[in-house]
């Protein structure tokens, strides 16, 4: 015991644990900090706790202080370091993980990040408490992407925690939707006025500049560092190197059907004899009543897994189940790379092959869609089409080899699910973590004390 008081053990316990971090961090002039532990703990010349006094009793106040002062700092490095906790929002993964799911996400599962803006208001993303559109960090030090080492790779099926690509620019009126889909929309419904009223209609260029004028003109646009754009849940399809294909609703990897997922859901239209469906029976599946959609006074659209397709298909008063798909070949203007040359939708996409790092492509006017993205915001360079010619970085290019490893992610709701058949690859720079296990979980559905789903606390988040 006397041996865990001595001052000079502390110091070298301290030291030793602070001097394997400086090596996991890869920046050795950290070392200097050194300095610091030993006079904390040998010399004690300077009052680093400086709102106490020394050798006094304090105030109730600065003793709270004190230990406030300890708990922020604590939690922050354990955010940044180790773990941070993540709320479902949105039931894009559901079944497997729920609205409501508190995940622990471990950082060291793909290593942590080093924040790109460290000077922060604690455990806040983007936006100071009680207000509206007050940023929570200061841009006054901006850090390049650095990743420390850690216990794994992403690999396919993973369930991956993300900070969403397409957050870099964000309408502050509209959050709920990226900025690029609003400017989308616009541009659409300018297009749409001019036919109505037999005016020329003029290019979609045209169109979505005049959108993106409207935009910033009329609403609040703000940009977002890497670290500071929202939190994102879905699982990795497709890592770098893959090609991904969706056909029918089906995924392929390589030529190959993805690995079953068992609470993977897709929509399905649910017929009946022109009788309703008990709504006991879809709370007895655990079917949330927000999920259901009448598509007719007593049809139904409903997303389902296959197992409880095969007990609706029981039902006395069900006639047909069956699943909801958009044809081949039907452009949806909202799906990924946002082109008319490529006729995708949510149920047939690609084949697209996913970038690695190292790997070089030809570009082409055809192609540059699927890379434009990556080739300026993600990867920092200066991107410009003139005359039909590529120019990065004001030089003529046919080709580029990319920088980064990049990511396909979906949620296992498959027709309700924002994922990167909508907004494309993830880079390897916006990789957060990994859930581990849910350790609380809330029915929103639910009041009081039942609301707490007392079989998901502590259970695994499924892979």
């Amino acid at each position: 015991m006397k041996l865990l008081k001595n001052r000079y053990f502390k110091f070298g316990v301290a030291a030793l644990l602070y001097t394997l971090w400086v090596i996991w961090l890869n920046s050795y002039w950290w070392l200097l900090g050194l300095i610091i532990i030993f006079d904390w703990y040998i010399t004690k010349k300077v009052n680093w706790t400086f709102w106490k006094k020394r050798g006094q009793k304090n105030s109730t106040f600065i003793e709270w202080l004190d230990a406030l002062i300890f708990a922020v700092v604590a939690v922050t490095f354990i955010n940044i370091f180790f773990f941070q906790n993540y709320k479902i929002p949105t039931g894009s993964m559901e079944k497997t993980l729920l609205i409501g799911d508190h995940l622990y996400v471990s950082k060291l599962a793909y290593g942590p990040k080093i924040p790109n803006t460290p000077l922060s208001f604690p455990f806040a993303q983007h936006t100071l408490p009680l207000t509206k559109h007050t940023k929570s960090y200061l841009e006054w030090i901006e850090l390049p992407y650095k990743r420390l080492k850690g216990f794994h790779h992403v690999k396919n099926d993973d369930i991956v925690v993300f900070n969403f690509p397409a957050g870099d620019t964000v309408v502050l009126q509209m959050q709920a939707q990226s900025y690029y889909s609003i400017v989308r929309g616009y541009a659409e419904q300018l297009k749409l006025q001019d036919q109505r009223q037999g005016a020329a209609v003029k290019s979609d260029a045209k169109y979505h500049s005049q959108a993106r004028q409207y935009v910033w003109d009329n609403f609040d646009v703000v940009a977002r560092p890497v670290d500071r754009r929202d939190n994102y849940i879905k699982r990795c399809v497709a890592i770098h190197g893959d090609t991904i294909q969706v056909i029918d609703g089906k995924v392929y990897i390589n030529g190959m059907p993805e690995k079953d997922i068992k609470k993977m859901q897709s929509r399905y239209i649910i017929k009946t004899n022109g009788t309703p469906i008990n709504p006991k029976a879809f709370e007895r599946l655990n079917i949330s009543r927000s999920d259901i959609s009448m598509a007719s006074n007593a049809d139904y659209l409903i997303p389902l897994t296959k197992e409880n397709v095969a007990k609706i298909k029981n039902f006395t008063n069900v006639v047909s189940v069956e699943k909801s798909t958009r044809h081949k070949g039907k452009y949806a203007s909202y799906i990924f790379p946002h082109d008319t040359a490529y006729n995708w939708n949510e149920d047939y996409f690609g084949p697209l092959w996913i970038p690695e790092k190292g790997a070089t492509v030809e570009l082409t006017m055809k192609n540059l869609p699927l890379y434009k993205r990556i080739i300026d915001p993600y990867e920092g360079n200066k991107l410009e089409v003139r005359d039909s010619t590529i120019y990065i970085n004001g030089k003529e290019a046919h080709s580029y080899t990319f920088k980064m490893n990049y990511y396909f992610m979906m949620g296992d709701n498959r027709h309700d699910s924002a994922d990167s058949r909508f907004w494309g690859f993830v880079p390897e720079d916006h990789i957060v973590g990994r859930p581990v296990f849910i350790w609380l979980s809330l029915d929103k559905d639910k009041n009081f004390l039942g609301k707490i789903r007392w079989s998901r606390m502590f259970k695994g988040a499924e892979r």
